[in-house]
């Protein structure tokens, strides 16, 4: 595992240069990184100097390494200027997110950047229709009294705060928002802050120092996603979407035209399948493309959830088992176990997580078992 590591994390360095370049010098002294044992819950989780990291980020291509730009990203945002309370908890990880997307952009180019934001709009329009388009937890600031601070750790966080960020850096220009950033990091260094102090530095330094005409209510306070949303659109994903479109014609995309594709072109093109694809197809699909065999993580968990929606499931149930027992990574496990449950298979779900929860943490553990309405003799 460390010699996988330090091949997959060789691009750490430039990493921390390009946040640097933007943000001002690295802060810590020491950048680490620490490989869990696949039962951590989250993908990463940062601490000063040391980041920790789910091992299903190492695919052996370096195509999930955004994840590090991430995690390194905290070292300004989150734990030089960390959220006073978890009702501002996009302070912490929609700037984060909105960072990593700059570092992917100067590493890897503009392209495989909008390719991160493309895919993690689609993460945010999920999480807007499952929350309810018109709920308040769907707001920035979020109001968590009474509620376990957990459930606002989710894709409004850190996409819709990353968009917001994204569209205040288009509205003002992107040497102004550089400007901005490296002044709040500077000015509210190891202290934390509140969304209202956001919102009057944002308005002196930003909005009201260069007369901006911004309506930022809607991302504030308001549900869902506002009208004024930018896009960002990937001439790779649109090669995809013709690829799609061919096959609904009845014709596979090549082993030559998807030869060069990314990870996250495969995961574009699974999630945009369509949801009635025969068995005939699903197995053509698999064969060709090895998806049931893949050593991705993410094109895994995105195949087999579309696996078990188009009743495909009973042909690759050892591998859909293999992967939830191995893996407790959240992300990929509610995706899964929900679509076992909407497609009236619980037992499959059960007998499966019998097997798995042992070894699952109890942050997933604790997710799962509501989704199954899991007693401890459920599968007696």
């Amino acid at each position: 595992m460390s010699d996988r590591a330090f091949i997959e994390f060789e691009g750490t360095g430039a990493m921390i240069k390009a946040t640097e370049a933007l943000y001002g010098p690295y802060p810590w002294g020491m950048y680490d990184i620490l490989v869990l044992p696949p039962s951590f819950p989250f993908g990463g989780m940062e601490n000063p100097r040391l980041t920790f990291v789910t091992p299903t980020i190492i695919a052996g291509d370096r195509s999930l390494v955004s994840l590090i730009a991430h995690e390194l990203a905290h070292s300004w945002s989150g734990n030089l200027v960390t959220n006073a309370t978890w009702d501002d908890f996009w302070l912490n990880e929609g700037v984060t997110t909105y960072i990593e997307r700059r570092i992917m952009e100067a590493v890897n180019g503009k392209d495989y950047a909008d390719m991160l934001a493309e895919i993690g709009y689609q993460d945010l329009e999920f999480d807007v229709q499952d929350l309810g388009p018109q709920s308040p937890m769907t707001h920035l600031k979020l109001t968590l009294k009474g509620k376990d601070p957990d459930e606002g750790s989710n894709d409004i966080a850190y996409e819709k705060g990353a968009y917001f960020l994204t569209l205040l850096e288009q509205t003002a220009g992107r040497e102004r928002f550089d400007e901005f950033l490296k002044l709040y990091f500077s000015t509210f260094r190891f202290k934390t802050i509140t969304t209202a102090e956001f919102i009057t530095f944002l308005n002196k330094n930003l909005i009201e120092k260069y007369s901006i005409a911004v309506n930022i209510e809607p991302w504030i306070n308001g549900p869902g996603i506002p009208e004024n949303c930018p896009r960002m659109h990937s001439q790779r994903f649109e090669r995809v979407n013709a690829s799609i479109q061919n096959l609904k014609s009845g014709e596979r995309p090549s082993l030559a035209s998807v030869r060069e594709w990314s990870a996250h072109e495969w995961i574009h093109f699974i999630r945009h399948l369509p949801k009635n694809l025969d068995d005939a197809m699903m197995k053509r699909l698999d064969y060709s493309y090895n998806f049931s065999d893949s050593e991705n993580a993410e094109i895994q968990a995105a195949w087999y959830e579309l696996a078990i929606q188009n009743g495909y499931s009973q042909n690759i149930l050892p591998q859909i088992e293999a992967f939830l027992v191995k893996v407790g990574r959240r992300k990929f496990l509610v995706p899964i176990y929900r679509a076992f449950m909407s497609r009236g298979q619980k037992a499959i779900a059960e007998k499966i997580y019998a097997k798995a929860r042992p070894g699952y943490h109890a942050v997933s553990s604790g997710t799962i078992d509501k989704i199954l309405d899991w007693k401890a003799d459920s599968t007696k």
